[in-house]
């Protein structure tokens, strides 16, 4: 429940940073960027940190259980994409001081760049995070 509320928060403020700034009010983006995308900063913050603090509980039944079986199946492309999981969160999670500063004052004549920068990575993150566990969570058919 976590990872989905983080999944639609940064999907949301992602859509919003990367679209004009001159939508029409009733397009698709113009209703994106009705809904101010700072106040979705606090929400990322915190939905990552719960989240990432939760994925370390489950990993140690991962690492214990689930692993083995998937290097004796010969899956080494899913532990690649798993280990890239591993790494990507963490660089996510020293990203977001700079996010939330980024996003905590956003002043009208700044720019934007950075702002949009640091919501692409971290939604590229966690949907990589996302979709990575699921793949290899459903491979074998686990927890089944």
């Amino acid at each position: 429940m976590v990872a989905v509320a983080l999944l639609g928060a940064i999907t949301h403020q992602t859509l919003a940073a990367w679209g004009s700034a001159d939508a029409r009010p009733g397009s698709f983006f113009g209703r994106f960027r009705s809904i101010p995308s700072a106040s979705f900063a606090n929400a990322v913050v915190v939905l990552y940190a719960v989240s990432t603090l939760l994925g370390g509980v489950v990993y140690l039944y991962f690492r214990v259980d689930v692993r083995p079986e998937l290097e004796r199946a010969g899956h080494w492309h899913v532990l690649g994409f798993f280990d890239l999981k591993e790494h990507f969160a963490a660089i996510g999670l020293a990203l977001l001081p700079a996010y939330w500063v980024c996003w905590r004052r956003p002043l009208a004549n700044e720019p934007a760049q950075t702002r949009t920068a640091l919501t692409s990575i971290l939604a590229f993150i966690i949907w990589w995070g996302f979709l990575s566990g699921h793949v290899a969570n459903n491979i074998m058919g686990f927890g089944s």
